[in-house]
């Protein structure tokens, strides 16, 4: 169902006055820019303007100019804004206009029917006009007399003092225009610093000439046009045929000056790197979940190190001794401590896992053996919420500001310390230069992340979520992400299920009436259930045709479902209701338990039964 099919359109205006702050406020807005200019909902000359900017509260209120303007300017064109904004590609980009979707759809709009006429209309009336204002001094000058001024004061405005300049009594010169050239007399200035060139440059690589767009380049994407052409900076070397040069800072260049220049120089602002973590030199995949869901991750953490030390920049022997002092001071303390605090005698065997459960007073996660470095570095505590480095790790947990990494965290009962002497730990040198001693910004950016895909526990190329530790193969994600149309930052399922929960009520709604809805205003719940069922299903089940995979299953079972089917049908939008999605999901279960019978797949599909009917109650909020 589409809102625009059903609301007037003093409602959706009144919609869109309401929202204008809101959707102001998104991240990256360019994509959702370039819409509104595809759709002819705004003027080249504004848009021009507010994409060049490159303050963020600046190009903030530049937004929100542009919607005021598309308010007041172009009400006739309201359907259209909203049609062109609710379109699949820009939903997913941006999910606070997924939240403002779901509002028209569920009526909560309706909340904004009710607000009070605007200030301007009745502080109108009551304040006096200009004219009205005025009329005294006109008075005044026709009937009254004109003070003199004092001696003091035509001395002061005839002779100025050395303070004058500040005085108000001088009149400011006025602010013409200025059409001349930036460069000075007998100087030529680079054209980089030009007015004319604030968001372009003229740029050549060999014999191939093109025009450098500045803000493009901080997204990474394609930012010269050439002979009709978008390239990015390696693909317009690679057309000039300077492929060889490997180093498109170098060969491209604006005036005869390299881009590096431009670059070290601060005039261009650097490509962002998107957070994405490749994992391929790791053989066995880690447990990234909580605990009820933990899996295996590879102890070779030699191979991280191998990796590193081709990219590691080497700091200065004072800056390397004074940032790591009190690291050194740990590693020299006395090895005899006594522990008497430790518990009784346990297996040695329980600590030779991949990951192992810890505590810090009231807070629980799960240490990644092949992530520690030393107390400071190496984040290798995960927690639901975020990574941690052992000294992180022991400040988050409550009523310990003061506490020891070494002591205060337990392992089956089991302080650091003893692991450490057990050598069940291995501390790294203080003159590593493996990634997770780095102190390279992408080396610790990646370590905010899981190593693997949250869905299916496997390595590869990931992208990371920006609000959670999560990563995700880009086929295992829902919806499934489209890399073309993939922004600086990017929220998972999980995380933009959390917070449309926080705005969403179920209200006084029954299940059956609930199970009745339409299924667009819950398309994020579905898809969050998806994920929980695929992350389940270890070993791929259920995911699957079973006509393909199982001899006679078509014979015994008359109507087969599978969760890739549930998927496909989601995604195409198949299912009108609720309640025709949680029955497929349903007969998936029902008839693995038919044909099954009681063997360990029977069990299996109950499982997966629970965790879906438990998830759905609890999303819901069904008692």
């Amino acid at each position: 169902m589409d809102p625009l099919d059903f609301l007037t359109k003093e409602e959706l205006i009144r919609f869109f006055h309401c929202k204008k702050t809101e959707m102001s406020c998104l991240e990256n807005p360019h994509t959702f820019l370039n819409q509104l200019r595809d759709h002819n909902l705004l003027p080249e000359k504004l848009y021009q303007k507010v994409i060049s900017m490159r303050c963020k509260e600046r190009k903030k209120d530049g937004v929100y100019q542009i919607l005021d303007w598309l308010e007041k300017q172009r009400p006739d064109s309201i359907n259209s804004f909203w049609s062109c904004v609710f379109k699949d590609h820009i939903l997913q980009r941006y999910p606070p206009l997924r939240l403002l979707r779901n509002s028209l759809l569920d009526g909560s709009f309706r909340f904004y029917e009710n607000l009070p006429p605007p200030v301007d209309r009745t502080e109108k009336e009551k304040e006096p006009t200009a004219a009205q204002r005025k009329e005294p001094t006109a008075k005044e000058k026709k009937g009254g007399k004109k003070r003199k001024k004092s001696v003091d004061e035509t001395e002061e405005e005839e002779e100025p003092g050395p303070s004058s300049l500040s005085t108000p009594k001088l009149k400011k010169p006025t602010n013409k225009p200025k059409f001349s050239s930036p460069v000075k007399k007998g100087e030529k200035a680079p054209v980089w610093t030009w007015g004319i060139y604030k968001t372009q440059l003229p740029v050549k690589c060999g014999t191939k000439e093109g025009t450098f767009y500045r803000e493009k380049l901080a997204t990474g994407g394609e930012c010269i046009l050439s002979q009709g052409r978008w390239f990015t900076p390696t693909g317009f070397e690679k057309f000039a045929g300077k492929e060889r040069c490997r180093n498109w800072k170098l060969s491209i260049r604006c005036q005869d000056t390299p881009l590096q220049k431009l670059i070290e120089d601060g005039h261009l602002q650097p490509p962002r790197t998107k957070r994405r973590c490749v994992r391929k030199s790791q053989k066995v995949p880690i447990t990234v979940s909580s605990p009820e869901s933990s899996s295996s991750l590879s102890d070779s953490s030699r191979e991280i190190e191998a990796s590193g030390e081709e990219d590691q920049e080497e700091l200065s022997g004072v800056e390397e001794l004074e940032e790591r002092e009190g690291d050194e001071e740990e590693e020299n303390e006395d090895d005899a401590e006594d522990d008497e605090d430790e518990t009784g005698p346990v297996d040695p065997s329980v600590f030779q896992a991949p990951s192992l459960p810890v505590s810090c007073g009231s807070v629980t996660g799960f240490f990644y053996k092949c992530r520690f470095a030393s107390g400071l570095r190496g984040k290798s505590i995960r927690t639901e919420e975020r990574w941690f480095t052992p000294e992180e790790f022991v400040k988050h947990g409550l009523n310990l500001t003061d506490g020891h990494w070494k002591k205060d965290i337990r392992c089956h009962g089991k302080t650091f310390n003893y692991l450490r002497k057990k050598k069940i730990l291995e501390v790294h040198s203080l003159l590593c230069k493996c990634k997770l001693c780095g102190s390279k910004e992408q080396d610790q950016l990646v370590q905010d992340n899981d190593d693997v895909c949250f869905i299916c526990n496997s390595v590869g190329d990931l992208l990371c979520c920006d609000e959670c530790p999560r990563s995700f193969h880009l086929h295992c994600h829902l919806p499934v992400i489209n890399d073309e149309t993939l922004g600086d930052t990017w929220m998972c399922t999980y995380c933009v299920l959390k917070t449309y929960q926080r705005c969403w009520h179920n209200g006084h709604m029954t299940q059956r009436e609930l199970l009745d809805s339409d299924i667009t205003q819950y398309t994020v719940h579905c898809e969050y259930l998806l994920l929980c069922l695929y992350k389940e299903d270890m070993d791929h089940v259920f995911t699957e045709d079973p006509n393909r995979t199982i001899p006679r299953y078509s014979s015994v079972i008359s109507k087969p479902m599978w969760l890739n089917r549930v998927k496909e049908k989601l995604q195409n939008k198949d299912y009108r209701t609720l309640i025709q999605f949680v029955s497929d999901i349903r007969l998936i279960f029902q008839n693995c338990h038919i044909f099954n019978k009681g063997n360990e797949f029977d069990k299996l599909g109950s499982r997966l039964g629970e965790v879906f009917e438990k998830a759905f109650h609890t999303i819901f909020n069904i008692q």
